[in-house]
Protein backbone atom coordinates (compact mmCIF):
# COMPACT_ATOMS: atom_id res chain seq x y z
CA UNK A 1 0.00 0.00 0.00
CA UNK A 2 1.08 3.55 -0.69
CA UNK A 3 0.63 6.48 1.66
CA UNK A 4 -0.34 9.90 0.35
CA UNK A 5 -0.15 12.85 2.73
CA UNK A 6 -3.43 14.76 2.99
CA UNK A 7 -2.37 18.36 3.52
CA UNK A 8 -1.33 21.60 1.89
CA UNK A 9 1.22 22.39 4.60
CA UNK A 10 4.52 22.62 2.77
CA UNK A 11 6.62 22.21 5.93
CA UNK A 12 4.80 19.02 6.91
CA UNK A 13 5.14 17.67 3.39
CA UNK A 14 8.88 18.34 3.44
CA UNK A 15 9.26 16.61 6.81
CA UNK A 16 7.23 13.59 5.71
CA UNK A 17 9.10 13.34 2.40
CA UNK A 18 12.39 13.12 4.31
CA UNK A 19 11.10 9.97 6.02
CA UNK A 20 10.99 8.25 2.64
CA UNK A 21 7.54 6.74 3.21
CA UNK A 22 5.06 8.94 1.34
CA UNK A 23 4.33 8.39 -2.33
CA UNK A 24 2.11 11.39 -3.06
CA UNK A 25 -0.01 14.24 -1.70
CA UNK A 26 -3.69 15.10 -1.81
CA UNK A 27 -4.88 18.66 -1.39
CA UNK A 28 -8.15 20.54 -1.55
CA UNK A 29 -9.23 24.18 -1.20
CA UNK A 30 -10.18 23.69 2.47
CA UNK A 31 -6.71 22.39 3.35
CA UNK A 32 -5.12 25.20 1.38
CA UNK A 33 -7.17 27.89 3.13
CA UNK A 34 -6.03 26.56 6.52
CA UNK A 35 -2.34 26.52 5.69
CA UNK A 36 -1.41 29.28 3.28
CA UNK A 37 -2.35 32.68 1.93
CA UNK A 38 -0.63 31.88 -1.36
CA UNK A 39 -2.64 30.98 -4.44
CA UNK A 40 -3.40 27.38 -5.38
CA UNK A 41 -0.94 27.34 -8.29
CA UNK A 42 2.01 28.59 -6.24
CA UNK A 43 1.45 26.11 -3.43
CA UNK A 44 0.86 23.23 -5.85
CA UNK A 45 4.08 23.90 -7.73
CA UNK A 46 5.99 24.05 -4.44
CA UNK A 47 4.51 20.72 -3.33
CA UNK A 48 5.32 19.15 -6.71
CA UNK A 49 8.93 20.24 -6.32
CA UNK A 50 9.12 18.33 -3.02
CA UNK A 51 7.18 15.18 -3.95
CA UNK A 52 7.81 13.37 -7.23
CA UNK A 53 4.68 11.22 -6.90
CA UNK A 54 1.07 12.19 -7.66
CA UNK A 55 -0.24 15.46 -6.26
CA UNK A 56 -4.03 15.79 -6.36
CA UNK A 57 -5.42 19.24 -7.13
CA UNK A 58 -9.16 19.87 -7.00
CA UNK A 59 -11.36 21.58 -9.59
CA UNK A 60 -13.50 24.44 -8.32
CA UNK A 61 -16.14 24.43 -11.05
CA UNK A 62 -19.23 22.24 -11.37
CA UNK A 63 -20.22 21.84 -15.02
CA UNK A 64 -18.33 19.42 -17.25
CA UNK A 65 -17.12 21.99 -19.78
CA UNK A 66 -15.65 24.23 -17.07
CA UNK A 67 -14.15 21.25 -15.21
CA UNK A 68 -12.35 20.11 -18.35
CA UNK A 69 -10.98 23.58 -19.03
CA UNK A 70 -9.86 24.04 -15.43
CA UNK A 71 -8.35 20.56 -15.28
CA UNK A 72 -6.27 21.14 -18.40
CA UNK A 73 -4.88 24.34 -16.90
CA UNK A 74 -4.06 22.80 -13.54
CA UNK A 75 -2.53 19.70 -15.11
CA UNK A 76 -0.08 22.02 -16.86
CA UNK A 77 1.30 23.27 -13.53
CA UNK A 78 3.54 20.21 -13.08
CA UNK A 79 3.90 16.76 -14.67
CA UNK A 80 2.86 14.96 -11.47
CA UNK A 81 -0.41 16.86 -10.96
CA UNK A 82 -3.60 14.84 -11.13
CA UNK A 83 -7.06 16.32 -10.93
CA UNK A 84 -9.64 15.75 -8.19
CA UNK A 85 -13.14 15.71 -9.63
CA UNK A 86 -16.28 14.99 -7.58
CA UNK A 87 -18.55 12.08 -8.48
CA UNK A 88 -21.44 13.82 -10.23
CA UNK A 89 -22.91 13.39 -13.69
CA UNK A 90 -20.82 16.34 -14.89
CA UNK A 91 -17.83 14.94 -13.06
CA UNK A 92 -18.16 11.66 -14.92
CA UNK A 93 -18.42 13.48 -18.26
CA UNK A 94 -15.30 15.48 -17.45
CA UNK A 95 -13.41 12.42 -16.22
CA UNK A 96 -14.21 10.47 -19.38
CA UNK A 97 -12.94 13.31 -21.58
CA UNK A 98 -9.83 14.01 -19.52
CA UNK A 99 -8.81 10.36 -19.22
CA UNK A 100 -8.86 10.10 -23.00
CA UNK A 101 -6.43 13.04 -23.08
CA UNK A 102 -4.08 11.28 -20.66
CA UNK A 103 -4.90 13.54 -17.71
CA UNK A 104 -5.09 11.50 -14.52
CA UNK A 105 -8.23 11.96 -12.46
CA UNK A 106 -8.80 11.29 -8.78
CA UNK A 107 -12.57 10.85 -8.53
CA UNK A 108 -13.35 12.24 -5.10
CA UNK A 109 -16.24 12.34 -2.63
CA UNK A 110 -17.18 8.71 -3.27
CA UNK A 111 -19.44 7.29 -0.56
CA UNK A 112 -20.72 4.13 -2.22
CA UNK A 113 -19.40 1.21 -4.24
CA UNK A 114 -21.64 2.23 -7.15
CA UNK A 115 -20.10 5.70 -7.26
CA UNK A 116 -16.59 4.27 -7.26
CA UNK A 117 -17.49 1.76 -9.96
CA UNK A 118 -18.84 4.50 -12.21
CA UNK A 119 -15.69 6.54 -11.65
CA UNK A 120 -13.56 3.58 -12.66
CA UNK A 121 -15.70 2.99 -15.76
CA UNK A 122 -15.26 6.64 -16.72
CA UNK A 123 -11.49 6.17 -16.68
CA UNK A 124 -10.50 7.64 -13.32
CA UNK A 125 -6.97 6.71 -12.25
CA UNK A 126 -8.05 6.82 -8.60
CA UNK A 127 -11.35 6.65 -6.72
CA UNK A 128 -11.37 8.12 -3.21
CA UNK A 129 -13.68 6.53 -0.61
CA UNK A 130 -14.35 8.90 2.30
CA UNK A 131 -14.10 6.44 5.16
CA UNK A 132 -14.18 8.86 8.07
CA UNK A 133 -17.24 10.74 6.86
CA UNK A 134 -19.10 7.47 6.32
CA UNK A 135 -18.20 6.38 9.86
CA UNK A 136 -19.42 9.74 11.17
CA UNK A 137 -22.78 9.05 9.53
CA UNK A 138 -23.07 5.67 11.24
CA UNK A 139 -22.01 3.65 8.19
CA UNK A 140 -19.03 1.30 7.85
CA UNK A 141 -16.60 3.21 5.67
CA UNK A 142 -14.09 0.38 5.44
CA UNK A 143 -16.78 -2.00 4.24
CA UNK A 144 -17.30 0.29 1.26
CA UNK A 145 -13.56 0.16 0.56
CA UNK A 146 -13.74 -3.65 0.77
CA UNK A 147 -16.72 -3.75 -1.58
CA UNK A 148 -14.95 -1.56 -4.14
CA UNK A 149 -11.81 -3.68 -3.97
CA UNK A 150 -13.87 -6.85 -4.50
CA UNK A 151 -15.72 -5.35 -7.46
CA UNK A 152 -12.57 -4.09 -9.19
CA UNK A 153 -10.90 -7.46 -8.66
CA UNK A 154 -13.64 -8.90 -10.89
CA UNK A 155 -12.80 -6.50 -13.70
CA UNK A 156 -9.02 -6.17 -14.19
CA UNK A 157 -9.63 -4.09 -17.32
CA UNK A 158 -10.69 -1.28 -14.97
CA UNK A 159 -7.20 -0.13 -14.09
CA UNK A 160 -8.26 2.11 -11.19
CA UNK A 161 -6.60 2.40 -7.79
CA UNK A 162 -8.65 2.68 -4.62
CA UNK A 163 -7.81 5.42 -2.13
CA UNK A 164 -8.99 5.12 1.47
CA UNK A 165 -9.58 8.81 2.18
CA UNK A 166 -10.89 10.85 5.12
CA UNK A 167 -8.61 8.82 7.38
CA UNK A 168 -9.08 9.75 11.03
CA UNK A 169 -6.67 7.52 12.96
CA UNK A 170 -3.89 4.91 12.61
CA UNK A 171 -6.41 2.06 12.91
CA UNK A 172 -8.03 3.25 9.69
CA UNK A 173 -4.68 2.86 7.94
CA UNK A 174 -4.21 -0.65 9.33
CA UNK A 175 -7.70 -1.63 8.22
CA UNK A 176 -7.14 -0.19 4.74
CA UNK A 177 -3.90 -2.15 4.43
CA UNK A 178 -5.55 -5.38 5.57
CA UNK A 179 -8.29 -4.90 3.00
CA UNK A 180 -5.69 -4.31 0.31
CA UNK A 181 -6.53 -0.71 -0.57
CA UNK A 182 -3.95 0.62 -2.98
CA UNK A 183 -3.52 3.92 -1.15
CA UNK A 184 -4.39 5.58 2.16
CA UNK A 185 -4.27 9.35 2.19
CA UNK A 186 -3.54 10.47 5.75
CA UNK A 187 -3.25 13.76 7.64
CA UNK A 188 0.20 14.61 8.99
CA UNK A 189 -0.84 14.08 12.62
CA UNK A 190 -2.07 10.55 11.85
CA UNK A 191 1.20 9.76 10.07
CA UNK A 192 3.10 10.83 13.18
CA UNK A 193 0.81 8.72 15.38
CA UNK A 194 1.59 5.71 13.21
CA UNK A 195 5.28 6.09 14.04
CA UNK A 196 4.80 6.33 17.79
CA UNK A 197 4.15 3.69 20.44
CA UNK A 198 4.61 4.07 24.22
CA UNK A 199 6.51 0.77 24.45
CA UNK A 200 9.00 2.07 21.90
CA UNK A 201 9.59 5.19 24.01
CA UNK A 202 10.04 3.09 27.14
CA UNK A 203 12.40 0.74 25.32
CA UNK A 204 14.58 3.59 24.07
CA UNK A 205 14.83 5.12 27.56
CA UNK A 206 15.72 1.74 29.06
CA UNK A 207 18.39 1.03 26.44
CA UNK A 208 19.95 4.46 26.98
CA UNK A 209 19.86 4.06 30.77
CA UNK A 210 21.48 0.62 30.53
CA UNK A 211 24.17 1.98 28.21
CA UNK A 212 24.96 4.85 30.56
CA UNK A 213 25.31 2.46 33.49
CA UNK A 214 27.67 0.26 31.48
CA UNK A 215 29.73 3.17 30.17
CA UNK A 216 30.39 4.39 33.73
CA UNK A 217 32.05 1.13 34.71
Amino acid sequence: MQIFLDTANVDNISQAAELGIISGVTTNPTLLSKESTADYETVTKKICSIVSGPVSVEVLTEDAKSMIKEARLKASWAPNVNIKIPITADGLRATSALSQEGIKVNMTLCFSANQALLGAMAGATYVSIFVGRLDDAGQDGMQVVQDVMDILDNYPELDTQVIAASIRNPLHVTQAALIGAHIATVPYNVLMQMIQHPFTDVGIKRFLADWKSVSKK
